[in-house]
């Protein structure tokens, strides 16, 4: 079975009967890791012709996408990265326009329709504004899978309703198709597919399956026949091969192809590391100090354990951490070791962080002070906004894999189980079916078969600043027994003012949101979290203020004491 993405691909376009041709296309097939990371991608754009500078936007947008969609992180979806790169194209294209003299005549302005197609594993994502057209001819049939963004005055007049660089906002049609071997599209602007009815338009691509660019050249031609009287461009793209499910032998093949390392001890030499000590051993990995011998800096190794060895999930997993390891740049995310030289063996080098595991702190630290554990907190919201920036989720944020040095700066030291949405796309993100964090962090979500979002980071947040500033956990060890929704919703806070007298209701308030058994309930961003950790936050979630009694009861009761005593004594005094 194949494990490569392959395509047919014929194009062409004329100007027709018009002096100058305002349709634009392309299309870009990577030949190194991209093609399964990002994919290929196709795009078609057509001018306007109430514009004299339309044909600028259309080439503008087509050589702007295709650059800049392969200048996207390799962890983000097709989705996310088409959005952003359109987005900043609109953007310069009506900037364009609003500094040329066109500023107060838009339909003459660097203005244009725009369709892209990028095939990525076995899916195809299409994006549309505009009036050109993408179809799909499956089993021999033409079907249509974009709308036209055309409203007609009149029988012979008509205007765009979308297009891009018309406007400072931008509005795109998305679809995602899944594809098969012998799956053909065919993109075409309105003066192609205006002039050919599907039935014709289907056979004359049918009709040439070893010579697509003259199929394209035929639709042109015909249309042109037909009475066209506009720019006319077909593309058409036939799916020759698709990869194998779940096989990521392309994406990690360098890493696959080592072997493994063996157990070490110290004073044992491996690729130029002398080992100084075992600093963790487990079923899953063995983990160790090293001295790189040419820079004399100290290193971590990390291996796969005798035990994972045969487990190609595990094995996956742990070559993904390896892809994270490089693609993340952030002071309180470990970096990876870049060693002048290729490893002859399976493990993964990273920097030495000379600290103790959050646990070792909570342990050393029974009751932090709440400015500390603020300022702990924000380093690891920094570590997280990394991850989620790149469009990864961390999924196992647990003391046990955050270090603090004597200077109480965080570092995050795991990524073994982090979700990321491009190699979930192209079929490389390995997969277990079950909850991949620490059981007692990770969120209710999680343990009912939802996939882990930022938000379930988040949760996993509140209890580690929960856990900070008590020792203990909100929901104590009922998380991991949830199995259906009814015992999610029953999972009961216990308010941390319980056992910190110190803690103000609002910081409490603050917890309880971002670790609420529904995820619609928590924090939108992170940053509303930490600021609710300084301040009194207001209640933008719609619900009705909480007690005192049931957020602080020990409050509660100590000020109704006090009362009680004060009136007590009043009694006595005027008794």
């Amino acid at each position: 079975m194949t494990t490569s993405l392959s395509v047919s691909a014929g194009q062409f376009s004329q100007a027709g009967q018009k002096p100058v041709n305002q349709d634009f296309h392309g299309m870009l097939v990577p030949d190194n890791h991209q093609l399964l990371t990002k994919g290929i991608a196709v795009t078609i754009a057509d001018g306007i012709s109430s514009s004299g500078v339309s044909q600028v936007a259309s080439e503008s947008a087509v050589a702007g996408f295709l650059n800049d969609y392969y200048s996207t992180p390799d962890s983000w979806s097709v989705k996310h990265s088409v959005q952003r790169v359109l987005t900043a194209l609109n953007s310069w294209l009506y900037a364009q326009t609003s500094r040329s003299q066109y500023r107060f005549d838009r339909d003459r302005g660097y203005v244009c329709t725009f369709s892209a197609m990028v095939i990525k594993a076995a899916t195809a994502h299409l994006f549309h504004v505009g009036d050109a057209r993408i179809y799909r001819i499956h089993a021999g049939r033409l079907e249509q899978l974009t709308t036209d963004h055309r409203v007609w005055l009149s029988r012979e007049e008509s205007c765009l309703t979308r297009a891009l660089g018309i406007s400072h906002q931008l509005e795109v049609d998305y679809l995602s198709v899944s594809i098969q071997p012998g799956d053909c599209f065919l993109l075409a602007t309105d003066g192609v597919h205006e002039y050919i009815d599907e039935r014709a338009m289907s056979a004359i691509v049918l009709g040439f399956p070893d010579d697509p660019d003259f199929a394209a050249r035929r639709l042109t031609e015909t249309a042109l026949g037909n009475g066209s009287e506009d720019n006319l461009t077909a593309q058409i793209i036939r799916i020759d091969s698709v990869p194998a499910e779940l096989d990521s032998s392309e994406l990690f093949r360098q890493m696959a192809d080592l072997p493994f390392a063996p157990e070490l001890q110290a004073g044992q030499h491996l690729d130029g590391y002398r080992i100084l000590r075992a600093l963790h051993a487990s079923s899953r990995s063995h983990v160790y100090l090293a001295e790189e011998a040419r820079s004399g800096r100290q290193v971590v190794l990390k291996m796969p354990s005798m035990e994972q060895r045969e487990d190609p999930v595990y094995l996956e997993q742990f070559m993904t951490e390896h892809w994270i390891a490089r693609r993340l740049n952030n002071p309180h995310v470990v970096r990876p070791f870049q060693a002048d030289r290729p490893p002859r063996y399976l493990y993964l080098a990273m920097e030495f962080v000379e600290g103790q595991t959050l646990r070792q702190w909570i342990l050393d630290n029974p009751r932090p002070d709440l400015e500390t554990v603020r300022k702990l907190v924000e380093q690891i919201v920094r570590a997280l906004r990394a991850f989620h920036r790149l469009e990864m989720v961390h999924q196992d944020l647990k003391p046990e894999n955050l270090l603090v040095d004597r200077n109480d700066t965080v570092t995050l030291i795991d990524f073994g189980a982090t979700y990321v949405t491009g190699l979930e796309e192209s079929g490389q993100q390995p997969s277990t079916g079950e909850p991949r964090g620490a059981a007692l962090f990770s969120a209710p979500e999680t343990f009912l078969g939802e996939a882990g979002s930022w938000l379930s980071d988040q949760f996993s947040l509140g209890v580690i600043t929960y856990h900070l500033l008590t020792g203990r956990l909100p929901y104590g060890a009922e998380v991991p027994k949830i199995r259906s929704r009814s015992q999610q919703r029953r999972l009961t806070y216990q308010s941390a003012c319980q056992f910190r007298d110190d803690l103000p209701a609002w910081m409490d308030a603050a917890i309880e949101r971002a670790v609420h058994p529904q995820p619609h309930r928590r924090y939108p961003a992170l940053s509303e979290y930490i600021n609710d950790l300084r301040q009194p936050g207001k209640n933008t979630d719609g619900r009705p203020p909480v007690p005192l009694i049931e957020r602080c009861p020990v409050a509660f009761w100590q000020a109704v004491s006090g009362l009680l005593l004060l009136a007590l004594l009043a009694s006595l005094a005027f008794g």
